[in-house]
């Protein structure tokens, strides 16, 4: 089982500890810039799994999560999964082409301004996080995981982690209801042991 490290943005100085969002939620809308002009709405994958990563095109970590994150879509694509990248580091739509291009990144990479996506992550600009952030949205449009804002949970930065999420949610039927609870704490998933 391998854990792919994250790296640390750290925020001002005086940075709060961030406190997590409660997990299950529905999903805000969110808008989906990319470099060729066009918009798309978060929404218009309902139906499909996704798996959305917030990243910093210049970070290694983030680099490694797409090109992972590539794989796993040529896999689960098939069956109704979605990755989605937003890169929202300093002029990240400047960066995204050469990112792509240089990670072989195999599906949509948008980007958005550092406070849109804190706003959708449930975060203050006074808080410390670490990048990538992952999110997993079921067909319904409801937000099942999310990692910390600090990487607490090692867990959900595997790809072991990442393959049982989409399994797990694949087979959820795309009108069927998610248990809604207000806890904070972010694994939703069901576990399973690794095979070997």
């Amino acid at each position: 089982m391998r854990i792919l490290p994250i790296a640390a943005l750290v925020l001002p100085a005086l940075a709060l500890q961030a406190e997590a969002p409660p997990v299950v939620r529905h999903s805000p809308e969110f808008v989906l810039r990319y470099n060729d002009g066009h918009q798309t709405l978060l929404s218009s994958y309902r139906g499909k799994v996704i798996g959305l990563l917030f990243v910093h095109t210049t970070c290694p970590h983030c680099q490694h999560t797409s090109q992972v994150f590539t794989q796993i879509q040529r896999e689960y694509g098939p069956r109704g999964f979605q990755a989605l990248d937003v890169a929202f580091n300093e002029m990240a739509n400047l960066y995204v082409p050469e990112f792509v291009k240089a990670f072989s990144v195999g599906y949509p990479v948008s980007f958005s301004s550092h406070n849109e996506v804190l706003d959708y992550l449930k975060y203050s600009v006074m808080q410390r996080y670490v990048v990538p952030q992952i999110v997993w949205i079921d067909r319904k449009g409801d937000i099942r995981s999310q990692t910390g804002p600090m990487g607490e949970d090692n867990a959900q930065y595997q790809e072991s982690y990442w393959r049982n999420m989409i399994d797990t949610l694949l087979k959820e039927p795309a009108n069927g209801a998610a248990k809604k609870t207000t806890t904070t704490h972010h694994d939703t998933a069901p576990k399973k042991t690794p095979s070997t």
